[in-house]
């Protein structure tokens, strides 16, 4: 029997937190095994549960969920940290995709979103509401000099190959779908992934994605899709 995907829900909101306890377990393969009303304990929480996926709001007492987020990235990397706000626009999320988070959702996705956000972070997948990913993006400074600088630094040093996969994972494509649009197995994009990550010293999808729209203008078409 394949075990439950394990979830830790951080939010200063009872109702939220039984609401989402609820969701959860209905899907039948995810489990809620703890849960905290500040980012203090949601640490702690963490540290002592080791759960798969943790949920943690932006807005908590005792230690923001923004902090917590970057701490747990830091003493559990192995804990995948999906960010829950009820703010697409928040400028805050940035930092938490920055600091490490596998993604965000909003509080008022629905049930079948908040499983999907899920279950992507627990396969090694980033999630981002389809309402607000342009939204994010959007906020960021391509024409920051610096930043433009450093991103196309990094990003030079992939192949062709390897720059489609990461420009695809910046639309927000999922392996199976950047293997169709590539005419490749999701096996061998899984490992363009990897590899890609681990040659741009990004942690998830997201932080690469989030690289590419720092390169700016000239990075947005695949070579091998645009002729």
């Amino acid at each position: 029997m394949t075990r439950p995907v394990r979830v830790l829900v951080a939010d200063d909101e009872p109702l939220i937190v039984a609401g989402v306890r609820t969701v959860l377990e209905s899907a039948g393969d995810i489990e809620v095994v703890a849960a905290a009303g500040d980012g203090r304990t949601a640490l702690e929480q963490a540290l002592r549960h080791r759960p798969d996926v943790a949920l943690v709001d932006i807005t908590m007492p005792a230690l923001d969920g923004l902090a917590a987020v970057e701490e747990l990235r830091r003493r559990a990397p192995e804990v995948r940290v999906v960010v829950l706000t009820a703010f697409g626009t928040e400028p805050n999320v940035l930092r938490a995709l920055q600091g490490g988070a596998a993604g965000f959702v909003l509080k008022n996705c629905t049930p079948e979103e908040l499983i999907r956000a899920v279950r992507a972070a627990h396969g090694g997948d980033a999630y981002l509401s389809p309402a607000v990913t342009r939204v994010v993006l959007g906020v960021l400074a391509p024409d920051a000099v610096p930043r433009r600088r450093d991103a196309l630094a990094r990003l030079a040093a992939l192949t062709d190959r390897e720059a489609d996969v990461v420009r695809l994972v910046a639309e927000g494509l999922s392996n199976a779908d950047i293997g169709r649009r590539l005419h490749m197995t999701e096996t061998t994009i899984k490992t363009y992934v990897s590899r890609v990550l681990a040659k741009l010293g990004c942690d998830n999808r997201v932080q690469a994605a989030l690289l590419v729209r720092d390169a700016g203008p000239g990075w947005d078409t695949p070579k091998a899709l645009s002729g």
